[in-house]
């Protein structure tokens, strides 16, 4: 594989239509918002997404979910005793995980165990070179609320159960926005290369593939565009601050509510030698 020599920013928008695109555990579930009423998806969810989409792929994970193991391991702890079991040192540690799982030269990972007498354990930490930010919407967004029943005995019982309450929340319409960069200082540490930059962009395209639920029925989340701007050197022609910025995103004037993507000036503002590549979603 070949090493990364290019920095990269990237931008990814995506399209949510009456789903949760991220439920907040300590507030019923409901999507996740900010104090201005912004939609927001927190990026241990979008990296969740892209770690699904690897395994997908064909790639060894580390941080696999419970019901997507593909290896028998039912902890982290027990997968990384199983898998490298001959360190010399932390160094080799790390260096035998980055080689070993993509999630982890991707995003790096802290690995700290109990070793089998629980006094000696490891602790090495993996900085990864890819981040991401929280994803935010574009404006704020309207939250709907559905009751629903259950009318199916649970247990046995005699006669029909009364009827269980739940609620849905969605989001009615939102765009938003992914940010993230890849760091190549990292990136020569981690093993990772310009294979795994355009695995990574390929995940990102494809973010919602195979992740259809009750909250996100399929097809009411959709990437609608990737933006990925390759810099001519390792540090970067400009910040990603100015990089991500560059892309400017606006309501249409006389519009309030927008209720679909229609409703949004994009406007891209290139710089002369920095162009992105625009990868229409799947």
């Amino acid at each position: 594989m070949s090493n990364l020599q290019n920095k990269i920013d990237f931008t990814v928008l995506v399209k949510v239509v009456n789903a949760n695109p991220n439920g907040d555990p300590l507030n019923g579930n409901r999507p996740r918002t900010t104090y201005t009423g912004q939609g927001e998806i927190s990026d241990v969810c979008i990296k969740r997404k892209i770690r699904n989409r690897f395994q997908d792929m064909g790639e060894s994970l580390f941080v696999q979910s419970a019901d997507r193991s593909d290896d028998g391991f039912s902890s982290l702890s027990e997968r990384a005793d199983k898998t490298i079991i001959n360190a010399a040192s932390k160094e080799d540690y790390a260096k035998q995980a980055c080689e070993k799982w993509i999630d982890v030269r991707t995003f790096g990972q802290v690995f700290a165990f109990k070793g089998k007498d629980k006094k000696e354990g490891v602790s090495v930490g993996v900085r990864g070179p890819v981040s991401i930010h929280q994803a935010l919407s574009c404006s704020p967004v309207d939250i709907n609320s559905m009751q629903i029943t259950k009318s199916v005995n649970g247990e046995p019982s005699e006669g029909k159960s009364k009827d269980t309450m739940g609620t849905k929340h969605f989001v009615e319409f939102g765009l938003y926005r992914v940010r993230g960069s890849i760091n190549v200082q990292m990136a020569e540490k981690t093993g990772f290369s310009e294979e795994d930059a355009e695995k990574l962009k390929e995940a990102l395209r494809t973010l919602f593939v195979n992740d259809a639920s009750a909250a996100r029925p399929d097809g009411s989340m959709e990437v609608v565009s990737v933006y990925w701007w390759k810099h001519n050197n390792k540090i970067g022609q400009y910040s990603a601050a100015k990089v991500h910025d560059s892309l400017k995103i606006s309501l249409k004037e006389g519009t309030l509510i927008p209720s679909s993507i229609d409703d949004y000036e994009i406007e891209l503002q290139e710089f002369p030698d920095l162009k992105p590549e625009i990868i229409q979603g799947i």
